[in-house]
């Protein structure tokens, strides 16, 4: 196809019906061209619904109604944008292939999940994570790996309790993003947020900024660690209870067999005296 598309053009450009010799420039252009479409890498293939430009590395997926992670992204992606969609939550293993990607923008979804570890694939390349504007309620630090990028989790329905405050100690996030991150519900934490009147049904920290919970000395943690606590010494204390129960009832078990076999034998019948033969030779004499 390029080669007969270089001869016609050749042969227009000349004026007649003579085609293009070896070193006629446009010759050398049509070849370039034909050689340089042969080395285009099979992985330029731009998503569905997405624009790539391929100078900088960038996918722009925004605003393009997806409903979850499109497949085919380049695996060269340095920049992938996909705010502002309809993407629920986040497979694992859903940017895996993506070793280069530098910035990940997922701001404006309606994100309610991660997958376990969805976001441990990305690379130690990554410099920026944009979760803002989801519907994050709940999330550990497994979830998100140990990238160290710069990481935007405000303005989600956060549900705070230990799994958060952790997740708050392991991430990068941005200074100007933390008071963003706020409870829309939580447990009751020990500290100073802990009072005697009705928490509600949405905790007594509802509507509060994590971190400066975390600053006033709420700890979500110490209240797990001594939930557990408690549960650890009940379960304790059933157990006892249930090796007591059992050594009274072997005991008591063993008494009943015990007398049983004791009223057995005294039921048997008494043996017959046998005469010793001392006896016999003492009365003779």
């Amino acid at each position: 196809m390029w080669k007969g598309w270089c001869e016609e053009r050749c042969t227009t450009a000349r004026g007649g019906s003579h085609p293009c010799q070896k070193g006629d420039l446009l010759s050398w252009l049509c070849m370039g061209l034909f050689f340089s479409a042969l080395w285009v890498p099979a992985s330029l293939q731009c998503p569905e619904r997405c624009q790539c430009a391929w100078d900088t590395a960038t996918v722009q997926c925004s605003d393009a109604g997806l409903l979850e992670i499109p497949k085919g992204i380049p695996p060269e992606t340095v920049t992938l944008h996909l705010e502002r969609n309809f993407i629920r939550s986040i497979p694992e293993g859903a940017f895996s292939d993506l070793v280069q990607l530098q910035d990940l923008y997922l701001s404006h979804n309606r994100i309610e999940s991660l997958a376990s570890g969805a976001l441990r694939h990305l690379g130690p390349e990554l410099r920026l994570l944009d979760l803002s504007y989801n519907q994050l309620r709940m999330a550990s630090k497994e979830d998100f790996g140990p990238t160290r990028a710069k990481t935007r989790i405000y303005q989600n329905p956060w549900h705070c309790d230990c799994a958060l405050q952790e997740l708050m100690e392991t991430l990068n996030l941005e200074p100007e993003t933390v008071n963003g991150i706020i409870c829309e519900s939580s447990v009751r934490g020990v500290g100073e947020g802990s009072r005697w009147e009705d928490p509600g049904p949405q905790g007594e920290h509802a509507g509060q900024p994590l971190v400066k919970l975390l600053d006033s000395g709420v700890n979500f943690c110490s209240l797990q660690r001594k939930t557990t606590d408690v549960a650890m010494l009940v379960t304790m204390f059933v157990w006892f209870f249930m090796v007591i129960v059992y050594v009274v009832y072997y005991v008591r078990q063993n008494q009943a067999e015990a007398r049983r076999h004791l009223e057995y034998l005294k039921s048997l019948p008494s043996p017959h005296k046998i005469p010793i033969e001392t006896d016999t030779l003492s009365t003779g004499i």
